[in-house]
């Protein structure tokens, strides 16, 4: 009886628990949040905007363990809307299927972490895969089929080792797949029908798949004998015909007759592809290291034949007796540096300099034509890889941009910057972007390709909060962009050029503005590979969209920023004080400057304003020493909040820009930390009455511009 008495108690203790289904807060205010952003949640009986208690309520589709929500099961019920921004702190449901709905827009990014099904199919959603989904470890069915999806996949799959079904299937993914495809080694059914990949399937090769089904897109190359024995669907696509050509010298073939070829050109023995003991054949490394080097010889002994020639024919020009070159040693015979330029020289005898440079577009091999005649060998050209026009990139012509935007017309201008101007174009088909038009000064003498190359690294960039490349423009020596066109201007624009019929930024809003950026600057930062450094992150290059959801603009232009532009920058308030002194730009200068832009966002002041007091001009020097003070803090106040705004909220907001404004680089947060802090800052957010009702007041006048939700 001494042991049943306790677990009676903790039985007694439970049960009562149960019963009254006291469900976890943050499970509740995401799930509020969820049901305050759609349009026509009808269908959810028993769902409440004002709280509740799903669990002991029984909440429609919601299922619950304990006091914490495990499932959520929303299929087919004709909603719309969106799903609200706070799904990251259902950290405990681990199915979430909100299919065939009519949600459209962008995935959110805040989705519940640890889920093991996600069900998003046909839900109508248009951009591209939230990165959130990468992180989702236990993640082990993917349904987004039937959607608008758009793009190329991006490379985020390389942490899902659980992933055993992905359904990718009818929508408008481009582009090849990506390479962590191959790390999801517990993959058995994969659909990928009905897009517009390209490439191979290589990548795919050695996933345990059962069921591949690749039909009606424009995949190429030659099929894996690995599929032979599986279900794989395959029709409409442009398959190699014939078998695989053989490997290359020394490298056997593959068991089982067929090869595994990846991106990079390369071919793999398969898995079993072992010799056995037999002797190798085929060239070795230091053999194909010596003919290289060989052939470098044999062509410096050329060049040294030529330049004999023509110092023979030399006299009269030189006036001297023409000399003997004596043989080049071996030693000299290799390129030490491509920099190295060419040098005359009498006594001691000339040296050849190879001076590199890029070819003509229509010739691929070396010359040795035209020395000139003296003792300067004319530089040889070595080919340079061609720029390829980048995929996912609309080519426009010079004549298209000028029609559309009136020829440049100063009505159409609707910003200018460091790298040059920006212009709204319409079409014809209606269709509006934001056509930005590079300053010749800027590409410093750069050729057409290295832009193109620009262009190609700025059109990888995939991200929700990341302003996208839809095309660009390089004839008769101009050099434009073309990005989606976002109408309701920078953030700039509405914190400091409100007029009279202008309606200020209410504190979610704010909040919300300054999440999307980070999380853009985590995408830059932590994602990309190598990490983009943005070099200019300020209120003006954030861009609002008729949600207020913000886009990062100029992301992947920092080499075009000149020397003159970043002195100038230094003086707007927003650098890092180590770039002041050295001028180096690091990803902790983004966070600082990411800091400063919060500071904006806080106050509504500029990060510096030459017309107040001096003390007040540098907005990081005179808010940094009051944002731990309470009282100090509620002064600093943008006052057109008008006091609407929870004080906790703003407490931690100003916790995170002491963070990120820190003076030694080494302090500041990564950016993935300052995700997590706004995150718990919106999770935690417990407005008073007033503050609610005032401000979902505004937002109903002014939804078109101000909507307190997040899609």
């Amino acid at each position: 009886m001494a042991v049943l008495a306790p677990l009676l108690f903790i039985f007694l203790v439970l049960g009562l628990n149960s019963i009254n289904g006291d469900t976890d807060p943050s499970d509740v205010s995401a799930l509020v949040a969820m049901y305050q952003s759609m349009s026509s949640p009808g269908q959810l009986t028993k769902w409440s905007s004002s709280g509740g208690d799903p669990c002991g309520d029984s909440w429609k589709g919601v299922t619950c363990s304990g006091a914490r929500v495990t499932e959520i099961k929303l299929p087919s019920l004709g909603l719309s809307g969106g799903i609200g921004f706070q799904l990251s702190s259902l950290t405990s449901v681990t199915d979430f299927d909100v299919s065939n709905n009519n949600f459209g827009n962008q995935i959110p990014y805040s989705l519940p972490p640890n889920v093991q099904r996600l069900n998003l199919a046909g839900c109508g959603y248009t951009g591209s895969l939230p990165y959130s989904i990468s992180q989702m470890a236990s993640l082990r069915y993917l349904n987004v089929a039937h959607n608008q999806i758009s793009g190329q996949l991006p490379d985020m799959f390389g942490q899902l080792p659980s992933l055993s079904n992905l359904d990718l299937s009818s929508n408008l993914f481009t582009g090849d797949l990506p390479q962590s495809f191959s790390l999801l080694s517990s993959a058995n059914n994969m659909y990928l029908q009905n897009n517009q990949f390209t490439g191979s399937i290589d990548v795919l090769a050695n996933l345990p798949l059962k069921t591949l089904n690749v039909a009606n897109n424009k995949f190429t190359g030659w099929i894996p004998s690995q599929f032979r024995n599986i279900n794989f669907l395959n029709d409409g696509n442009s398959w190699n015909s014939g078998p695989a050509p053989p490997p290359p010298p020394g490298i056997p073939a593959p068991e089982g007759g067929g090869q595994t070829r990846q991106p990079s050109g390369g071919i793999t023995p398969s898995a079993s592809g072992s010799n056995g003991g037999r002797k190798k054949s085929g060239i070795s490394g230091g053999a194909i290291a010596g003919i290289v080097i060989s052939i470098l010889i044999v062509a410096a002994f050329i060049v040294f034949i030529l330049l004999k020639r023509r110092s023979k024919k030399s006299t009269d020009i030189e006036k001297t007796e023409p000399r003997s070159l004596p043989p080049v040693p071996p030693q000299q015979d290799s390129i030490q540096d491509s920099s190295m330029v060419n040098t005359k020289s009498v006594d001691p005898p000339p040296v050849i300099n190879l001076n590199l440079k890029p070819p003509p577009m229509d010739d691929n091999n070396i010359s040795f034509d035209d020395i000139d005649n003296d003792f300067t060998a004319k530089p040889i050209v070595v080919p340079k890889k061609q720029s390829v026009a980048p995929p996912d990139a609309t080519s426009y012509s010079i004549a298209d941009l000028q029609i559309a935007t009136d020829s440049f017309n100063g009505d159409n201008l609707i910003g200018e910057g460091s790298i040059g101007r920006v212009f709204r174009a319409q079409f014809e088909d209606g269709k509006v972007v934001a056509v930005k038009k590079i300053k010749p000064s800027v590409l410093h003498g750069q050729l057409s390709e290295d832009f193109i190359d620009i262009v190609s690294d700025v059109s990888r960039l995939r991200h929700p909060n990341v302003t996208e490349l839809v095309g660009y423009c390089s004839e008769y020596g101009q050099h434009l962009l073309v990005y989606e066109f976002l109408k309701n201007g920078s953030l700039y624009d509405f914190l400091h050029l409100l007029d009279e019929y202008s309606k200020p930024l209410i504190w979610n809003s704010r909040v919300k503005i300054a999440l999307g950026t980070a999380r853009a600057l985590e995408y830059l930062h932590e994602v990309c590979s190598p990490s983009v450094i943005h070099k200019n992150i300020k209120s003006a290059n954030i861009l609002l969209d008729s949600e207020l959801n913000p886009h990062l603009s100029d992301c992947g232009l920092a080499r075009l920023v000149s020397d003159a532009d970043q002195e100038e920058n230094v003086g707007s308030g927003y650098s890092a004080p180590e770039v002041s002194m050295s001028g180096q730009y690091t990803i902790k200068s983004d966070v600082y400057s990411f800091g400063v832009t919060m500071l904006e966002l806080l106050t509504g002041r500029k990060p510096f304003d030459s017309s107040r007091t001096r003390a007040e001009q540098s907005l990081v020097q005179w808010a940094t020493p009051q944002l731990h003070d309470i009282d100090a803090l509620a002064k600093m106040v943008d006052p057109a909040l008008k006091g609407l705004y929870p004080v906790k909220s703003l407490s931690r907001f100003a916790d995170v820009i002491a963070l990120c404004v820190q003076a030694e680089p080494e302090f500041r947060p990564p950016m993935s930390e300052v995700v997590e802090a706004l995150v718990r800052l919106v999770q935690r957010a417990n407005m008073s009455k007033r503050t609610v009702s005032l401000e979902q007041g505004s937002a109903v006048r002014t939804r078109d511009q101000d909507s307190p939700r997040e899609s």
